[in-house]
């Protein structure tokens, strides 16, 4: 039956959507777009419900405290007896504030996607399969049904880059698929290797955490669980499919494939690799640790410096996202609450300023000038023809430079304080991205907007900014300064399931 306090119907409202759009005649296209953006945000509502009314049962210590977290929200039904596997979804201080964000990516994809024209019905029946995959994913407390969400959410994105795509769509959707599956496919082995060790009775999230894993099986299973993860996530050297994926997708795709398919992997790190591999990460005096952690920072200095280079006005937000999404991996290694804290954060932030910037380039930029080479956008000088998108852009890019004020200086303040306590170098190093982040920021806005010269005045007027570009930019903004002035909205609750993440997995934690 449903009710407020099911999260589980995040997923199936979505579902529901999907036939609903599926059954509209296809020339109806304004009650399609419509129908959509009801069920995307009859999805975040239930999600907004659930953050502000989460209360976690008190008492109890480890895994029991672990497991009431996600009493408020629990579904626990049979699934595949047979295997063990069972439809298990609940929600936590960590889930919960992703669970929000995957909502809002999805409100503002539809309605920047207002203007799609081309088989209305197919992209917005995706779109919502998509999402309900995300939902599902970041619900899922049983290792098998976490998985079968995962690829779920995966293969809708090949379909809508691949038909409604642009510049080398057919590529760039193989491309990532071939990386997803590659990556899911050491996570299946991983899953599968940890089933048969406990004894092939169960695939729960949280039965499986009481096992005692021997050191060396942990070593073994945690490269093949977090890796695999971590390519969907963009970590270095596994990250090219991203800024090829991000340039050929079309706005809405680009705001779900950054804002919130990439937290997927980057999920699955948190959820599966570390809290039921966490020996592995200190065994041998702390290798995988340390090599993740240095990882992560090349990742942040490199997408950076790759940014800056960039002459297709995409690739330079979509190597971005791959500079940010080193400062989740970071906060990861950290193994400490603070670190935690702030890769979650992080993860909800880059979220949300990455649909914003993908927003102005795909959608604002790109759309009306049919251009996204920066060389010929100087020449337009847009902050005269469209000054609201340039105002949206570097609002957008000052979040992302982790600007007082906004949601990322908060997430990332708290993962380079986390990870002074294990890396102080790294962390030193970590300042260099942040500098060449400030720098190819403003490159590509002075180049995209201020550039020399003008419109050619014999030539027409580009098209004004619609209504729901403007609703959804300021949605975004909103979320960006509302965390960045009050981030207890989120961390008040993201504390309380981080302390007992770290409490769960400290036997391991030197």
């Amino acid at each position: 039956m449903f009710s407020l306090a099911r999260l589980d119907w995040t997923i199936y409202l979505s579902w529901i959507g999907v036939l609903a759009v599926l059954v509209i005649p296809a020339n109806k296209k304004e009650a399609i777009r419509w129908t959509a953006l009801a069920f995307a945000a009859a999805g975040l509502v239930l999600a907004c419900v659930g953050l502000f009314t989460w209360a976690p049962a008190t008492g109890g210590s480890g895994i029991d405290a672990l497991r009431a977290s996600f009493k408020p929200f629990e579904v626990n039904l049979p699934w595949i007896p047979a295997l063990g596997a069972s439809y298990h979804l609940g929600a936590d201080g960590i889930s919960l504030p992703l669970l929000v964000l995957t909502g809002v990516v999805a409100v503002t994809g539809v309605l920047f996607s207002w203007n799609q024209q081309d088989r209305v019905k197919e992209f917005f029946a995706f779109l919502l399969l998509l999402v309900s995959g995300v939902y599902g994913v970041f619900l899922s407390l049983d290792v098998l049904l976490l998985f079968a969400f995962y690829e779920l959410a995966i293969i809708p994105k090949y379909f809508i880059i691949a038909i409604w795509g642009s510049t080398r769509k057919e590529y760039a959707a193989m491309k990532l698929v071939l990386y997803s599956f590659a990556g899911s496919a050491l996570v299946f082995v991983g899953i599968i290797a940890l089933w048969a060790k406990a004894g092939g009775t169960t695939f729960d999230l949280l039965a499986l955490k009481q096992v005692a894993f021997a050191t060396d099986f942990q070593v073994f299973c945690f490269p093949l669980v977090f890796v695999g993860f971590a390519v969907l996530a963009g970590m270095w050297p596994f990250h090219t499919w991203a800024p090829t994926g991000h340039s050929a997708a079309p706005t809405a795709a680009s705001m779900l494939l950054a804002g919130v398919v990439m937290k997927l992997g980057a999920y699955g790190c948190l959820r599966v690799g570390i809290f039921l591999f966490p020996a592995a990460l200190t065994a041998y005096g702390g290798f995988w640790q340390w090599t993740i952690a240095v990882l992560a920072v090349v990742g942040i200095v490199y997408g950076a410096g790759a940014a800056l280079v960039q002459r297709d006005f995409k690739y330079v937000v979509g190597y971005s996202s791959v500079s940010h999404m080193g400062f989740v991996l970071l906060g990861l290694m950290t193994l400490n609450t603070v670190g935690l804290d702030g890769a979650v954060l992080q993860m909800f932030s880059h979220g949300i300023i990455a649909s914003l910037l993908f927003a102005v380039v795909g959608r604002m930029v790109y759309d009306r000038t049919h251009t996204r080479e920066l060389s010929e956008l100087r020449g337009m000088r847009l902050v005269a023809q469209l000054p609201f998108a340039a105002t949206v852009f570097i609002i957008g890019g000052l979040a992302s430079m982790g600007l007082p004020g906004f949601s990322g200086f908060v997430a990332e303040m708290q993962v380079l304080v986390g990870a002074w306590e294990h890396f102080p170098w790294l962390t030193i190093i970590t300042g260099g991205g942040i500098v060449i982040t400030v720098w190819y920021t403003f490159r590509a806005f002075l180049t995209a907007f201020f550039g020399e010269g003008g419109p050619d005045p014999h030539d027409e007027a580009l098209p004004p900014i619609t209504w729901q570009e403007r609703a959804g930019s300021l949605i975004l903004i909103a979320l960006l300064v509302l965390v960045g002035l009050l981030p207890s909205v989120l961390l008040d609750r993201i504390d309380v399931s981080a302390h007992l993440f770290i409490n769960s997995i400290s036997q391991a934690v030197p």
